[in-house]
């Protein structure tokens, strides 16, 4: 089933645009037929979705022209189109988009190490200009990671002792 504009009229502000006579940013001035000349223009022919593209649900569909994104995939796939099935007015549609980004970045370096590159993670996460701009920042970041590193080690060797 096709929706339409009268579907969404509950929406306030939705279809704002839709009236190129229409410009909302001069609530109060006085029209003449001479404001729009030369404004009005046709609307871009649909541009094809050949991989899948997740849009709001608050959306009847694409809009005409879109950015042309990695398909969702793996896990942070599955978490997106979970978060598209919510507005994007409710915290769980952005938390989600937030934790599948943080997932993506994982499976992107396992992707790297199976295809046999090791990422420069010291240079791709921008640790030469934080060494040079905010060394403090990064002792702290170093500290923090060596900790945590130390503690996994210390509980797994704890843990396996413990097994034995």
């Amino acid at each position: 089933m096709k929706k339409t504009l009268e579907d969404y009229s509950h929406i306030n502000g939705w279809g704002i645009d839709a009236d190129p006579l229409d410009l909302p940013n001069y609530p109060i001035k006085e029209r003449t037929e001479n404001d729009n000349k030369g404004m009005i223009w046709e609307r871009p022919a649909q541009q094809p979705a050949l991989v899948e593209v997740l849009h709001s649900n608050e959306r009847p569909g694409l809009t005409a022209v879109f950015g042309s994104p990695n398909p969702p995939s793996g896990l942070s796939g599955r978490l997106r189109r979970f978060a598209f099935k919510y507005s994007e007015s409710t915290w769980t549609h952005w938390l989600a988009l937030l934790v599948a980004d943080r997932i993506n970045m994982m499976e992107g370096l396992g992707d790297d190490l199976n295809n046999g590159h090791i990422p420069n993670l010291f240079a791709e996460h921008g640790a030469k200009a934080e060494l040079q701009f905010n060394k403090a920042g990064l002792a702290k970041k170093v500290f923090t990671i060596g900790a945590i590193i130390m503690l996994v080690v210390t509980f797994s060797k704890a843990r396996s002792r413990n097994n034995s």
